[in-house]
């Protein structure tokens, strides 16, 4: 995948926006390894607040367990960086949030952090649609800190048109 640029992001955000308010969705985010940047990349939408509802960076396990539900257990057995956890991300981010729509990140953007099972570049993101069930996928993106976290936003913004279509 090519590293999307600042035009590029804000296109996909753009459309994703006009889907969003023409289908009367609202949308959440939960965010580890973006820090809020889908979040941001939604709300420099002007007229963002007809369809964004509300962003949570947790990257602590005590926040991703305060504000979005994830149990001490999955993060004991799984960590953090798992398909288990983006799941209870983004269905915790659907409870504790007026939105339809949800989209959870957890990963591991580097330089460092990485490991042999779970290298730099490992990303899970998932999706999910209020009373639906979630989706979970994984990417292996390459570059650095910021390329990863580009694509890791380009990614989460492409699936939750996917999912809103």
């Amino acid at each position: 995948m090519a590293i999307p640029d600042d035009k590029q992001l804000r296109e996909l955000a753009q459309a994703l926006g006009q889907r969003l308010k023409d289908n009367r969705d609202y949308v959440v985010t939960a965010e580890s390894c973006t820090g809020g940047w889908i979040a941001k990349s939604l709300t420099d939408i002007a007229g963002s607040s007809e369809w964004f509802d509300c962003g949570m960076a947790a990257y602590s396990y005590e926040a991703k367990q305060a504000l979005l539900g994830v149990q001490p257990q999955t993060l004991e057995t799984h960590g953090a960086v798992s398909r288990e956890t983006v799941i209870e991300m983004v269905s915790g981010a659907l409870v504790n949030s007026g939105a339809t729509v949800a989209v959870a990140v957890t990963g591991i953007a580097g330089p460092g952090g990485g490991s042999e099972d779970k290298p730099v570049g490992t990303v899970w993101i998932g999706w999910k649609r209020r009373g639906g069930y979630a989706r979970a996928q994984v990417f292996h993106f390459d570059g650095d800190r910021d390329a990863v976290r580009r694509q890791t936003v380009a990614s989460a913004l492409r699936g939750l048109d996917e999912l809103i279509n």
